[in-house]
């Protein structure tokens, strides 16, 4: 057996004992120099797979060198992260997002390539075992044992690796102002007939500390202009966690224009940023209000707006976050909120976290015939066809993306506008949604 065989296999198991070590590990100390340790030990493993396809040595220095500088910027890349996330930069950099986005896609990618070249070693690990323990019995050929990797396997994997790599590196490149409108036609039979055809645009989860292009969000802001809303709304996380992080971008939201009102409510991240001390609250959340002002947008704190047409209303309802995740701000007053609507009354309610439509929404004494919701992003990453549509966080939230209807209630979740952490979005491209109402 080939040496480069027997290290391979001994990466191989290092690696399986390493990912139940860590599972059980739980000093964070520990669990960072574990998991530093078992990067270093995924190149070598990913780098002698790459080795392995080609035969002259000049080729195998530069594959190397290759392979070694790239893995570098990736590292790199974690570190901008981390420093990012620790710190308050403000307006982020192309360049800087393009690391920490690199960054992200080679982990992932890695990840994929890693897993087919486990699930290779493991399955020559149990042959050449099974040779081994035969040996002791029978005569086998000289030439048995642990098997050497072939190479159509391993390029097989490579190739797969490769999916995910271009998907994500197109996703943070230009994947991410690629803003898309989708068009929704509801019928309401309880709908005042003076707003038949009324037209409410949403937009959600903007994320304003992740962006890098005022230029590029005023293209978004363009397409929404283009379809000539009567109401725009914005359903929560204007801002990743602090108030300034929108301030490069308020006078392109004061651009939107809705001759009926823009009206905005609150998601989790937008409470991220409030102070500790109790003395400094009222005046950080008096600057925050003030900066929807400025955009021109009536923030709905568990309150309603009557919106009248023709000697007719409908209401806007409009609650605080609520979402049943465990560590998701619980401020949200549906009962407060629609105070001094009517039982008849057309509903629409503005509330950012979709968990709220099946805990409070759906069985509340006020029939809420919309419910406009965002938070899930469809992950950034998925994919959407006519007819059907995937993505990770549907394991998460049963109501993610796109319309539901519940006891003749509807809910609309919008994918977001914005991205946050991975920076970059992969077939859930952000959502511009315009909604025609009709009787």
């Amino acid at each position: 057996m080939k040496k480069s065989s027997i290290i391979e296999i001994l990466i191989t198991l290092s690696l399986v004992i390493c990912f139940f070590i860590l599972i059980v590990m739980r000093d964070t100390l520990s669990r960072q120099l574990f998991i530093s340790g078992m990067f270093i030990l995924v190149d070598i493993y990913v780098l002698i797979a790459f080795l392995s396809l080609v035969s002259d040595q000049r080729s195998k220095w530069l594959l190397a060198a290759a392979y070694i500088i790239i893995s570098l910027y990736g590292y790199y890349g974690m570190f901008v992260a981390f420093e990012r996330w620790r710190t308050d930069p403000g307006l982020a950099s192309p360049l800087h997002n393009f690391t920490i986005g690199f960054a992200f896609t080679l982990l992932v990618s890695k990840f994929v390539l890693v897993l087919g070249l486990v699930i290779q070693d493991i399955g020559r690990l149990i042959y050449g075992t099974g040779q081994s323990m035969a040996g002791l019995f029978i005569d086998v050929s000289s030439e048995n044992g642990f098997p050497q990797r072939r190479n159509f396997l391993t390029t097989a994997a490579a190739t797969i690796a490769a999916v995910p790599f271009f998907s994500m590196l197109y996703g943070i490149t230009f994947g991410k102002y690629n803003y898309t409108v989708e068009h929704l036609k509801l019928r309401f039979k309880d709908l005042p007939k003076a707003f038949k055809g009324l037209k409410v645009v949403q937009i959600s989860d903007a994320h304003a500390g992740s962006w890098d292009s005022v230029d590029k969000v005023q293209q978004g802001i363009t397409k929404i202009n283009e379809l000539k809303p009567d109401i725009v709304v914005f359903t929560g996380d204007l801002v990743n966690g602090n108030k300034n992080e929108i301030d490069p971008f308020i006078n392109v939201f004061a651009a939107i224009e809705a001759p009926m009102g823009k009206y905005a409510v609150l998601g989790n991240h937008d409470y991220y940023g409030t102070p500790r001390d109790p003395n400094q609250e009222e005046a950080y959340w008096a600057d925050f209000l003030n900066k929807y002002k400025k955009m021109g947008f009536d923030l709905i704190l568990n309150e309603n707006r009557a919106i009248t047409k023709d000697g007719e209303q409908i209401k806007l309802i409009g609650v605080e976050n609520w979402g049943a995740g465990r560590w998701f701000p619980k401020k949200g007053d549906l009962d407060k909120a629609c105070e001094g609507c009517g039982e008849n009354d057309f509903a629409i309610l503005l509330s950012h976290d979709p968990t709220h439509f099946d805990e409070h929404v759906v069985d509340h004494s006020q029939k809420i015939h919309l419910t406009l919701s965002g938070h899930t992003h469809g992950m950034q990453f998925g994919v959407k066809f006519k007819n059907f549509k995937w993505s990770p966080v549907q394991y998460r939230y049963k109501k993610w993306m796109g319309l539901y209807e519940v006891k003749d209630q509807f809910l609309y979740v919008n994918r977001g506008f914005g991205f946050l952490g991975f920076p970059g979005r992969v077939g859930m491209w952000p959502e511009i949604t315009c909604i025609e109402l009709n009787t």
